[in-house]
């Protein structure tokens, strides 16, 4: 099975040369798509040389639409048999694809999301954003009945076949819940692997914040009613 890798980006011109070398080094991503969002620093600069590349193709959004309108062309240009969604942020390991690849190779799920609580090394900040996710995944077992640990994971892994189907809305940090009620909903096979995790502050950039969570809360409560 054929892999590409979605990147949605916006300001990330300190690390978003490392991030694709980070994933080139891997060595699965068949092709890596760079959707810059707008960005106003000099992060488009470095992406057009970047994907002077054969395997590296650059969407650009003329103004900042969010994070989940960047990921939703990213998944409308993808080729390959399967999309995965990494941050430009280095908050993510791409030395964890072969964990995330694993249950689709073997037979035993059509999605994967890559869990920051299921025990692997993590940056240990940020405490109340990690109750927020707690909370929110909490939530999102409630409502649709399922047992995950991670909702708001920005490792999300999908055959193309099932992502491509699904209409998708979101335009900011909802993409998350949206795309997990929608899955649940439908009795897609989704699996659960531990994933590394170095989260940034804000003070190095780091953009979700407060009204995302409530923002998540109303998705969750929405797409339990209507599509």
């Amino acid at each position: 099975m054929t892999l590409s890798v979605i990147v949605p980006v916006y300001n990330e011109e300190n690390t978003i040369r490392e991030l694709v070398s980070r994933v080139e080094k891997v060595g699965l991503a068949d092709e890596i798509v760079l959707v810059d969002d707008g960005s106003k620093d000099g992060t488009p600069a470095i992406l057009r040389e970047l994907a002077k590349a054969k395997h590296i193709r650059l969407i650009e959004h003329e103004r900042n639409r969010g994070k989940g309108a960047a990921v939703r062309t990213g998944i409308e240009a993808a080729a390959m048999d399967l999309i995965l969604i990494q941050d430009a942020d280095l908050e993510y390991d791409p030395r964890d694809y072969p964990a995330l690849l694993k249950p689709i190779e073997e037979g035993q799920a059509d999605v994967v999301y890559g869990s920051r609580f299921l025990g692997a090394a993590r940056r240990p900040i940020l405490f109340w954003n990690m109750v927020a996710n707690r909370l929110l995944t909490l939530m999102t077992n409630i409502l649709y009945n399922n047992i995950l640990t991670d909702m708001e994971t920005g490792y999300k892994l999908f055959r193309a076949e099932i992502i491509k189907n699904i209409p998708i809305h979101a335009n900011s940090f909802d993409f998350e819940p949206e795309i997990t009620a929608k899955l649940l909903k439908r009795k897609v096979r989704i699996f659960e692997v531990p994933i590394t995790f170095n989260p940034r502050d804000y003070t190095e950039g780091k953009k979700i914040g407060i009204k995302d969570a409530f923002q998540a809360v109303w998705t969750l409560l929405k797409y339990r009613f209507v599509d």
